[in-house]
């Protein structure tokens, strides 16, 4: 149905796409991965007409017999939606947060000159259709939990039934199983509606499982392509066998940790008016342990993780911190003890500010010491950066670098514990893999403590001495890391073990 010929890019001169050829077809699900800056995304906006100023192309991009590089804005607007529809990453920033869901979904169809009551009509088949039934067209983006913002977009790209659905990251920030029910019903729509897919993501499982054909892209080209397992049986390129080795980490090997506690909670309780957001949960963290925390959105791990880092008080229960009264207790000297390492570290750094003044920002806290400048180079240089970065802004960084830098932030107190809040959920698989091995590699060193909070199942076996798995502000089950995984107990563990995305172990025997 469409079809990229020799598709190059180049915006301002600086080659972006090289020669991409790709063939999508009518009811087949084909996967586009690769890490950040390889090209999947301009790939992706070349095909639906929204490259930025100064792009130029060469090749083609066939629709049956048309070239959409030829086409005209006017042109590419009975393209988009008829055609061709998009399903964004981020949820929250595609939707407009000041028009209810069956506005949006219904606008394109009232911009093609439909009466209200029936394109609101259509709008309700929509979202029925994304299992949306329950929600009112009268909702607003922000009453909705993400994995229903993510379907509301799904169902704006399908309102005029495209024959191709391009689909960019879609489940990168969604906990395991509403990521799998928004993965089944795009392999539902591909199948039910016989529309063309383009599932583009650096996350291998979810191609495995979803996918007919795989595209593997590197620095603008497609070094490798064929039927999934083919590829996954049988790829040839350094590249590709990269990602899936970095895509199956290790589980962590056993430790005998010593019973030393460095972070203590002892039956907290958080509650919102009549919710109870986190419910008499105890844990204990020792010295030079990975304790990990998953559970979906909304089960309380981030309202817990804030209690702990007294940012929020507690309507009972004691936290402790090396022995003394921590949370909202703490004093300014304990609370440089405690370091966090957020999700997006672009969204937590002062884009003004060089890396200098944004490594050393913690010391707000203990006050400026005389070694300063020496110990933001000796953070960096720890997590495998130089003293020479010092001086350079976070925009010249890639996102593994920045992820680095935010650890030299939170190492530069010296801490005995550090929170990562989804510290690798926003990295591609090898970067993830890098900065993984380095977190290990300083918990060794350092004799660190950490709580690692996530989502990612994978992840957590990889760096995690024990886990503890929350449910509607509880802690449903804890204990080791491999008899949690190879022996969950409670039914809450086993859905989301078993709907985390996996390659097939014979795939890649």
């Amino acid at each position: 149905m469409i079809a990229l010929d020799r598709l190059s890019l180049s915006i301002h001169g600086t080659a972006i796409l090289r020669e991409v050829s790709l063939t999508l077809t009518p009811g087949q699900i084909t996967g586009l991965v690769g890490e950040s800056g390889s090209g999947k995304s301009m790939t992706a906006l070349a095909m639906i007409g929204l490259l930025p100023r100064g792009a130029e192309t060469k090749g083609a991009i066939h629709l049956d017999d048309t070239d959409l590089l030829t086409l005209t804005e006017r042109q590419w607007l009975e393209v988009r939606g008829n055609d061709i529809g998009m399903i964004f990453q981020e949820p929250m920033t595609a939707l407009n947060p000041v028009q209810t869901i069956g506005a949006q979904v219904s606008e394109t169809l009232r911009l093609r000159g439909m009466a209200r009551a029936e394109a609101l009509a259509i709008a309700r088949d929509k979202l029925d259709r994304v299992g949306l039934g329950h929600v009112p067209l009268d909702r607003y983006p922000h009453e909705l939990s993400g994995g229903q913002r993510q379907r509301v977009c799904i169902a704006l790209a399908i309102a005029r039934r495209p024959r191709l659905l391009i689909a960019d990251e879609p489940t990168t920030a969604l906990d395991v199983t509403t990521q799998a029910q928004i993965l089944d019903l795009l392999h539902d729509l591909v199948r039910e509606e016989g529309m063309a897919l383009l599932l583009i993501t650096h996350d291998l499982g979810v191609v495995a499982g979803l996918a007919d054909h795989v595209a593997v892209m590197k620095d603008g080209e497609i070094v490798e392509a064929d039927a999934t397992e083919a590829l996954f049986r049988t790829h040839a390129h350094p590249y590709t066998r990269d990602l899936l080795t970095a895509s199956q980490p290790a589980p962590r090997a056993g430790r005998d940790i010593a019973a030393s506690p460095v972070l203590t909670a002892e039956s907290v309780t958080r509650t919102y008016g009549a919710m109870r957001a986190v419910d008499e949960v105890s844990l204990t963290l020792n010295r030079g342990e990975c304790l990990g925390l998953v559970g979906e959105s909304g089960c309380g791990k981030s309202t817990l993780t804030r209690a702990l880092l007294g940012l929020e008080p507690v309507q009972s229960g004691a936290i402790t911190l090396m022995g003394k009264p921590a949370g909202t207790a703490m004093t300014r000297a304990d609370r440089a003890r405690l370091s966090v390492v957020f999700q997006d570290p672009y969204g937590s750094f002062n884009p003004r500010w060089t890396v200098r003044k944004l490594v050393q920002e913690p010391f707000h806290l203990t006050g400026k010491p005389a070694d300063a400048e020496a110990r933001a180079g000796e953070a960096l240089t720890q997590v495998g950066l130089t003293a020479d970065d010092l001086d350079k802004y976070p925009h010249q960084f890639s996102g593994g670098q920045r992820q680095r830098i935010a650890i030299a932030r939170a190492l530069i107190t010296r801490p005995d514990v550090l929170v990562l809040d989804e510290a690798v959920s926003a990295l591609d698989v090898r970067v993830r893999a890098q900065v993984l091995d380095l977190l290990k590699d300083l918990q060794m060193r350092l004799g660190l403590a950490y709580l690692f909070i996530t989502h990612d199942l994978t992840v957590v076996r990889a760096v995690a001495d024990r886990i503890l798995v929350m449910q509607a502000g509880r802690v449903v089950e804890e204990g080791p890391t491999s008899q949690v995984f190879n022996a969950p107990q409670h039914d809450y563990t086993k859905t989301l073990l078993a709907a985390a995305p996996t390659i097939p172990e014979e795939w890649t025997a």
